[in-house]
């Protein structure tokens, strides 16, 4: 067991220092540049969209990073240009060249507001994203956005879903997390929606074994309430 916890530290050593430049959001210079719909996106100015929408700009046309409006939209929280561009007919299910949708990039900034819309907009909470395989609920679990991954439950996320590096959302909380009070309540929700806490990962450590190892507390008293004895 002590070997198979060193394992999977290292691997979480690895996967920190790799996710801290997973997204791309577009930079100054990148919007200074922008025209067209993609400038519209990221300043939120839904009558331009529209027009533009209305005169047949491509919705779904690309930046250099494979940035749709949509994707700028999200990354810039304009909520009411997400409405406004899924509305006229974007495709809210695309990915940009780090293989992310709009769903993602706002689990990944905690982005409410912007989720809720997409979400009522018509974007699916079920797509597999990312470099590791995983999901928008294995993105906001990792950074314990709680807020976030609620939303995702209710909008029928796959919770128990095994990325490429073998965890699912709630092992991703335990081990990518800090302990703290919103790494807690996303493991609350994980579990209160039925999320498998008996699942290891791929050296068949389970959420409890993780969370006892670096004294968790809050998190075992949870794990072991459902664990089998």
């Amino acid at each position: 067991m002590v070997r198979m916890l060193l394992i999977a530290t290292a691997l979480v050593a690895a996967t920190l220092a790799g996710r801290a430049v997973a997204q791309t959001p577009p930079d100054a210079t990148e919007l200074a540049a922008y025209r067209g719909l993609h400038a519209a996106a990221a300043s939120g100015n839904v009558t331009v969209i529209r027009s533009l929408a209305k005169a047949g700009e491509k919705l779904d046309a690309r930046d250099g990073n494979g940035r749709t409006p949509l994707h700028v939209a999200a990354f810039r929280g304009q909520v009411e240009a997400i409405r406004a561009l899924i509305a006229a007919g974007a495709d809210p299910g695309l990915f940009d060249n780090q293989r992310y949708d709009a769903v993602t990039i706002v689990a990944v900034s905690d982005d409410v507001p912007a989720l809720k819309a997409l979400l009522e907009s018509g974007a699916s909470a079920t797509l597999t994203t990312s470099r590791y395989d995983g999901t928008a609920l294995i993105a906001a679990a990792h950074l314990g956005h709680d807020g976030i991954v609620r939303e995702l439950i209710k909008a029928g996320a796959p919770l128990d879903h095994v990325n490429n590096l073998g965890w699912t959302a709630l092992i991703e909380a335990v081990i990518l997390g800090d302990g703290g009070k919103r790494h807690i309540e996303t493991v609350r929700a994980l579990l209160a929606a039925g999320a498998n806490r008996n699942l290891g990962d791929g050296q068949r450590v389970t959420p409890l074994q993780h969370a006892r190892a670096r004294g968790y507390a809050a998190m075992v008293a949870l794990l072991e309430a459902g664990a089998p004895r």
